[in-house]
C-alpha cells in the first residue's frame, strides 16, 4: 500500500454494497493494513477519509443509510432517487396545506368559541368520519382491481383530489350553513385518496424494489415521509400565527402550496420508468412498431404515456370476459372458435369498436399479451396512420364496404399476427420490457372449448357430434 514502508501486494479486498472496494495488504509487522473506504454515491466516486482499519463509513453515508434502502442504489430501480426527491417536495407542500385545512375545520367546528356546543361538534365529527368510512369501502370495491394497472394515473388523481378536499375544508367555515355537508364531502374525498394513494404506493414500491426488498423500501419510504412531515410541522407552527387572522392571506398561501404540490407530483410520476406493459404503454409501443417497425424502450414509452385517463385509443378492450356473454348458439360458437389457434377467443364489434376476449384455462402472460396486441391491432384498423402491408390491405377492405364480417377479419388478423407478434415480442424483450408479467386489466373468467377444425381435421359442423349418445359439452366456463 502506498505510504506504508514494507507493505507488499494486496492480499484481499472487500466492499459494502455499491461502495468502492478497498484492498488489504500485509504490513511490515505482519498485521493486516486496510485502505480507507472509497465512497461512491449516486454515481460519484472518491476517497473519503476514515478511521484506520476502515471501521467507520463517512458521516453522510451513515445518515443517508437511515433513510435509504440497504444496498442503495443497486437495490432499487434507476428511477428511485428522482421519484423520491419530488415525492418529498410534494409531501412537504401537502403537509403545510393540511395544516391550513385543519385550522379551518377546527375553527368551523367551534374551537375557541365559547358559544360552541361540544355535543354538536362531536356529532359533526362522527358524521364526517362515518361518511369517509363508507366511501373507503365502496371505492375499494369499485376501483380496487384497476389501481395496479394504471398506478401512475391513479397516484396523480389521488393527490389532485386531496387538494380539492383541503380546499373544501378551508372554504367550509365561510359558509356555516353548509359546514357539515362540506366537511363530509371533503372527508369522503380524503378517504378515496387514502385508498388510491396507499394502493398505488404499494404498486410503485413493488416496482422499485429489485432485491426482494419491498419491505425495506416501504419502511424507508415511511421514514422519509415522517421526516418531511416533521419539517412541515415545524414550519406550520411558524406559519399559522401569521395567517390565522387573515383569511385572504391563508387562501393565497394555500393556492401557492397547491400549485407546488401538483407540479411536484407531476414530476414525481413522470420520473417513473415502469418496465411492465399496461394498456396505455402497450398501445404506444405497438403503434410505434406498426408505423416505424421499431419498438420503443421503456424510458421513451413512459415519457410519452398520458397521465390522465381519456387520452387512450377509443377502442374498448376487455380481457377475460365470460363466454356466455358472446355466444348463445352452436353456430355462434363455431364462428367464434374457427381460426383461433391460440388459447383465447376474440370477438370484435366493428360498430362500437369493442373487442372482447375469452381466455382459456391455460392462458399465461404471453397469451394475454398477444390477445391484447390482437385487440389493439383491430382498433388500429379503424384509425389513420401507416400500417404494415397486410394490415393496410385489411383496412382498405373495411373502408371499402360493404362491411366484411368481423369474424372473417379476426381470422385474417390471426394469420398476420402469427408473423408479426414473435418479432414484436422479441423486440420488447431486447429493449428491456418485462414480458413475463404485465399490468393489463384482466377479469377472472376462464373457459375451455373444443379445438377448431383446422387442428382436429374435421368440419366445424361435426364438432358437436364426436361421440354417440348424448352430445359432449362444447365448452365450459368458470370464474
Amino acid at each position: 500500500m502506498a505510504g506504508h514502508a514494507g507493505v507488499g501486494a494486496p492480499l484481499c479486498s472487500e466492499q459494502f454494497g455499491s461502495q468502492a472496494a478497498r484492498s488489504c495488504c500485509a504490513a511490515a509487522d505482519g498485521s493486516l493494513q486496510w485502505e480507507a473506504w472509497g465512497w461512491r454515491w449516486w454515481g460519484r466516486s472518491g476517497a473519503l477519509g476514515g478511521k484506520p482499519g476502515g471501521r467507520a463509513s463517512p458521516p453522510l453515508s451513515r445518515l443517508l443509510a437511515v433513510f435509504l434502502p440497504q444496498g442503495f442504489p443497486d437495490s432499487v430501480s434507476a428511477d428511485y432517487l428522482p421519484y423520491q426527491l419530488w415525492d418529498s417536495v410534494q409531501a412537504f407542500a401537502s403537509s403545510l396545506s393540511g395544516s391550513l385545512a385543519t385550522h379551518a375545520v377546527l375553527l368551523g367546528i367551534g374551537v375557541g368559541n365559547a358559544k360552541a356546543s361540544v355535543s354538536a361538534a362531536t356529532a359533526t365529527w362522527l358524521v364526517k368520519d362515518s361518511t369517509g368510512m363508507l366511501g373507503r369501502i365502496i371505492f375499494a370495491w369499485w376501483k380496487g382491481s384497476k389501481l395496479d394497472c394504471n398506478a401512475k394515473q391513479w397516484r396523480l388523481f389521488a393527490d389532485i383530489l386531496n387538494d380539492v378536499a383541503m380546499f373544501l375544508e378551508i372554504m367550509a367555515p365561510i359558509y356555516p350553513v353548509c359546514f357539515t355537508m362540506t366537511i363530509c364531502i371533503s372527508n369522503l374525498a380524503k378517504c378515496i385518496v387514502s385508498v388510491a394513494g396507499g394502493a398505488t404506493r404499494a404498486a410503485l414500491t413493488m416496482h422499485q424494489a429489485r432485491r426482494n426488498n419491498m419491505a425495506d423500501v416501504s419502511a424507508k419510504d415511511g421514514s422519509q415521509e415522517t421526516l418531511v412531515n416533521l419539517a412541515g410541522l415545524l414550519v406550520s407552527l411558524l406559519m399559522l400565527p401569521l395567517v390565522s387572522d387573515c383569511p385572504s392571506f391563508s387562501l393565497g398561501c394555500f393556492f401557492l402550496l397547491t400549485a407546488l404540490h401538483i407540479y411536484a407530483n407531476y414530476r414525481a410520476v413522470r420520473a417513473l420508468v415502469i418496465e411492465t406493459l399496461n394498456e396505455g404503454r402497450l398501445w404506444l409501443v405497438l403503434k410505434h412498431f406498426l408505423q416505424r417497425g421499431e419498438v420503443l424502450d421503456p424510458t421513451s414509452a413512459n415519457q410519452m404515456e398520458p397521465l390522465w385517463t381519456g387520452f387512450w385509443p377509443t377502442l374498448s378492450l376487455s380481457l377475460g370476459v365470460p363466454l356466455h356473454r358472446l355466444v348463445s348458439s352452436v353456430f355462434e360458437l363455431q364462428h367464434l372458435v374457427e381460426g383461433h389457434q391460440e388459447p383465447y377467443l376474440l370477438h370484435w364489434d366493428q360498430s362500437q369498436n369493442q373487442v372482447q376476449v375469452v381466455l382459456s384455462q391455460v392462458a399465461g402472460p404471453e397469451t394475454v399479451l398477444r390477445a391484447a396486441t390482437h385487440g389493439l391491432i383491430l382498433g388500429a384498423l379503424q384509425e389513420d396512420g401507416p400500417l404494415p402491408r397486410e394490415l393496410e390491405k385489411l383496412r382498405n377492405q373495411i373502408r371499402a364496404g360493404p362491411n366484411k364480417q368481423s369474424w372473417l377479419i379476426v381470422q385474417e388478423t390471426h394469420q398476420v399476427l402469427d408473423q408479426l407478434f414473435p418479432k414484436f415480442l422479441k423486440g420488447l424483450q431486447d429493449v428491456g420490457w418485462k414480458t413475463e408479467k404485465h399490468q393489463l386489466e384482466v377479469d377472472e373468467w376462464r373457459a375451455t372449448w373444443l379445438l377448431s377444425s383446422e387442428k382436429k381435421g374435421m368440419k366445424p359442423d361435426l364438432l358437436a357430434h364426436q361421440h354417440p349418445g348424448p352430445p359432449a359439452p362444447l365448452c365450459c366456463a368458470g370464474d
